[in-house]
């Protein structure tokens, strides 16, 4: 009988950037048109800093999300900074998921790709662990809520795809990839607390790692994470962050929570 303590749950740090700056966004707003985007945070500092500051702490297994177009080279510079420390995703696809590994990604993040016309596509997933492997894989079922599902959401959220996020269906895509992320969109930069129930449920389905993306509004929130999920799930705070221009949780408390929880 093992006698290791259980694994708990751990802050993942995130660098999100729209039209090559890292910034903060309500997730629902995000269209093709900036018309409708709601702006939480805007950084003074290039992609570089974020990278330098959660490699200065191994904060390992963070992400840069490009969400759209024009953010190829702030997310090249954070990997740069950080080489086969950073997760990045935002238009993945067959094409250039070798391109990003060779760039210094640690793994690349797929989600819209997997999904043409809203469906998922086998093959497309299949093609691209062909090329880059399982170990290198992380699959993006970021979701919004519909009646009482969880679908995915492609194409920045606004594509409500026939795919649902449940446990036959993660156990499935969970042989072709090493770990998911999961922003839940509904909450997405609201800094209004996270969908525990998703949480709750995510415990209780995924056998590989999974870190959630939404809500989280204070330092609580990862202990909670770490008591819904019984430690399987991490958890990402963007916009509530003071790195972030966030006014509710400190970026120094939960590189301490992380030192605690490792050791």
């Amino acid at each position: 009988m093992s006698t290791g303590k259980s694994r708990k749950s751990l802050f993942k740090p995130c660098i999100d950037l729209h039209n090559g700056q890292v910034k903060q966004i309500v997730g629902g707003t995000l269209t093709d048109s900036n018309e409708t985007l709601k702006t939480n945070f805007v950084a003074k500092y290039p992609s570089r800093h974020y990278a330098e500051l959660y490699k200065t702490y191994n904060l390992q297994g963070g992400h840069v999300i490009m969400l759209g177009k024009g953010n190829e080279e702030a997310a090249k510079e954070a990997l740069g900074a950080w080489v086969g420390g950073l997760q990045v995703g935002g238009g993945i696809n067959d094409t250039n998921c070798k391109y990003w590994i060779d760039a210094g990604a640690s793994k690349v993040i797929v989600t819209s790709y997997l999904f043409p016309n809203g469906a998922f596509s086998l093959d497309r997933l299949q093609g691209i662990v062909d090329i880059v492997g399982k170990d290198r894989l992380v699959i993006d079922v970021s979701c919004r809520k519909v009646r009482d599902k969880w679908m995915v959401a492609t194409d920045k959220w606004q594509r409500i795809t026939e795919f649902e996020v449940c446990e036959e269906n993660l156990d499935m895509l969970s042989h072709y990839c090493s770990e998911f992320l999961i922003h839940a969109a509904d909450v997405e930069g609201l800094c209004q607390g996270i969908d525990e129930l998703l949480v709750q449920k995510l415990g209780e389905w995924v056998s590989i790692p999974c870190t959630y993306a939404g809500g989280a509004k204070d330092l609580e929130d990862v202990r909670t994470v770490h008591q819904l999920s019984g430690g399987k799930v991490d958890l990402t705070y963007g916009s509530s962050l003071d790195i972030f221009g966030g006014g509710l949780v400190k970026f120094d408390d939960l590189v301490r929570y992380n030192k605690e929880a490792l050791s």
